[in-house]
């Protein structure tokens, strides 16, 4: 039987304005993380700047989950990049190759409509546990 564990770190934002979803879950050797944003633990506003200063905190949300999972970057399998305007890939691309290590993980990019509060990138991501 598999199980499911809610992961929930305050080194990382809460879900977004009290929506119904977990930072991320544990299951079956995989963790799932929701998308982050440029958002700071315990902040309600985006951070402001530009694609690669996004990039930067979107990482960091990242890593503070996946370390309370009991994992890490370097064990990342899949992401799935989404971006408010494709212009923006190689700033975000340079952030993102600073942060995976050397075996990237399979992703996808994708240019959206509109993200939440204006951001200009979210990333969501499953790792080994």
């Amino acid at each position: 039987m598999t199980t499911k564990e809610a992961v929930r770190t305050e080194a990382a934002p809460a879900p977004f304005q009290g929506a119904p979803y977990s930072q991320a879950i544990k299951a079956n050797g995989f963790v799932f993380v929701s998308g982050q944003l440029s958002l700071r633990p315990g902040e309600k506003d985006l951070l402001a700047g530009d694609i690669t200063t996004q990039t930067e905190q979107v990482f960091k949300n990242l890593r503070a989950i996946l370390d309370e999972a009991g994992t890490s970057l370097d064990r990342l399998v899949k992401t799935t990049v989404f971006l408010q305007n494709l212009d923006d890939f190689a700033g975000m691309n340079e952030v993102y190759a600073a942060n995976v290590g050397t075996t990237p993980p399979a992703r996808s990019t994708v240019e959206v409509a509109k993200l939440p509060s204006g951001a200009l990138v979210e990333i969501e991501a499953i790792a080994l546990a």
